[in-house]
């Protein structure tokens, strides 16, 4: 049996447990009767039962872990701890959340936000004042209603000049109101202030995952373009149902694709850190060559314990994933790939470049991504009398070919840096990383590749790292329905 036959898309992500294995107790010898205040004892007690039975690195938990500890310094006391010189191996993506449906939604794209993102830079050799750099602004959000675009450079919050000391406090303060003003790129190359201001008021927001999708006639070539920046199948529920709202729109613009004769895609994961597997494997088998449900798209590892009982439970392949047929796949129309990558490309969207690489080439273009090859499951308590989520690492991923090896990211094909200032509007053909996939595919540049712009300073953090777990979600949402 395939797992697709065996498992369930969950959406709610309201599970205690990913299989029912043989320990697994009734409900309700599990579930908590009382009605008194939840302890971090009784809490720390749940995080160790279900990192004992489903973290990937279980084997490495401490014998004798301190359960006086607060929960979120408790769990991270668990973790197999990463280190680049002695265990690079180590976990760098488990997290805990103190509120489960905070997780929840956030992992399906729904935040309080002003809808725009931004890198941090620092402004001058000085090093102490320091700029938001504006790379995208969601269609519909309270930023784009008051005009702010990608390539905006704010420089103040609330009349206070962005410094090292203040600027978190600045950008993610407890008001949810905000007065950004604005700094321009002069003549001589300088950042200058300018009287600009706007406001912006932070609300409860849903994202959509596609951010442009087009299509370009170049030297007899027909490019599709897609931006995609998270893996999300629909609008985020609380009662375990989805309407699939943005992978269908993902296959309606594949079957856009394939009326207009696309024999070229460019698909744009410069700020995509994760998601859902099933929107992975439902991108995957929209563009894949030669893919069908009998063609293996990634496959799983888990621990010793969730490995023997499956094992046992069910038929060889439980643990694989399939591509799935779609009627607006173009893949018969394509020999390659093109995916733009950044230092913020990960998991779920290194899968893609990963699980696609057996079947067609994968030209990244770019810089290098994160390096995600570990995926995890959400973990809440399904009575609701424990609050916190937690979204433990729980398994490692492989492509066809067994490669598994992409822990330290994969280099692009072509390097490309996106700049810092001065940024392109999307779907300009003179943005520098579309500028090099049309050049790639045609020959002919449309722009001339000039040296980045950039300051001459690090980029020090995104607004995309308050994004679940930091930026890097591989999540697995094909899960057995627990019977207890």
């Amino acid at each position: 049996m395939k797992l697709l036959s065996l498992w369930w898309p969950i959406l709610s992500l309201a599970v205690l447990s990913l299989f029912s294995l043989a320990s697994c107790k009734k409900s309700t010898d599990v579930t908590p009767t009382v009605t008194s205040a939840v302890t971090d004892h009784e809490v720390n007690a749940w995080i160790l039962s279900n990192m004992q039975n489903y973290y990937y690195w279980n084997d490495k938990i401490p014998a004798k872990p301190d359960t006086t500890l607060v929960p979120n310094k408790f769990f991270s006391s668990l973790l197999n701890t990463y280190n680049a010189t002695t265990n690079a191996d180590g976990d760098r993506f488990s997290w805990i959340q103190e509120s489960a449906e905070s997780l929840k939604a956030s992992l399906s794209g729904q935040s309080k936000t002003t809808g725009m993102e931004y890198k941090l830079v620092y402004r001058d050799n000085t090093r102490t004042s320091i700029i938001a750099s504006v790379i995208y602004v969601l269609a519909g959000s309270p930023a784009a209603k008051a005009g702010i675009k990608r390539g905006d450079i704010i420089s103040q919050v609330n009349g206070q000049t962005l410094i090292l000391s203040n600027y978190q406090d600045l950008l993610s303060g407890t008001s949810d109101t905000y007065t950004y003003g604005f700094a321009s790129v002069s003549n001589t190359g300088s950042l200058v202030d300018n009287n600009q201001t706007k406001q912006v008021t932070a609300v409860v927001f849903q994202e959509d995952p596609v951010l442009l999708d087009t299509t370009y006639t170049i030297g007899g070539k027909t490019v599709g373009y897609v931006i995609y920046n998270q893996f999300i199948p629909g609008v985020y529920t609380t009662d375990g149902t989805s309407d699939k709202t943005y992978d269908l729109k993902l296959d309606n613009i594949f079957g856009k694709f394939k009326q207009k004769g696309v024999n070229e895609l460019v698909v744009d994961l410069r700020y995509n850190r994760g998601g859902y597997v099933s929107s992975a494997v439902n991108l995957a088998s929209l563009i894949g060559k030669n893919t069908n449900e009998s063609k293996v798209f990634y496959s799983q590892k888990w621990n010793a314990i969730v490995t023997a009982a499956n094992d046992k439970k069910y038929s060889a392949g439980w643990n694989t994933q399939s591509f799935v047929t779609k009627a607006t796949n173009i893949g018969a129309n394509l020999n390659r790939v093109f995916v733009l990558t950044t230092g913020s490309t990960a998991s779920a969207s290194e899968l893609i470049i990963n699980g696609l690489r057996p079947f067609m080439t994968v030209t990244t273009i770019g810089t290098t991504t994160v390096g995600k090859n570990v995926g995890s499951i959400t973990i809440a308590d399904p009575s609701g009398r424990i609050k916190w989520g937690m979204q433990p690492i729980t398994f490692k991923s492989a492509n066809a070919l067994g490669f598994t090896d992409y822990a330290s990211g994969f280099a692009p094909s072509v390097e490309v840096k996106e700049p810092v200032v001065a940024m392109k509007a999307f779907g300009d053909l003179a943005e520098p990383m579309l500028s090099e996939a049309i050049f790639q595919i045609t020959g002919t540049r449309n722009a001339r590749r000039a040296a980045s712009v950039e300051l001459d300073q690090p980029v020090i953090g995104s607004s995309l790292d308050r994004k679940a777990g930091g930026g890097s979600m591989f999540i697995n949402d094909k899960l057995q329905k627990v019977q207890y």
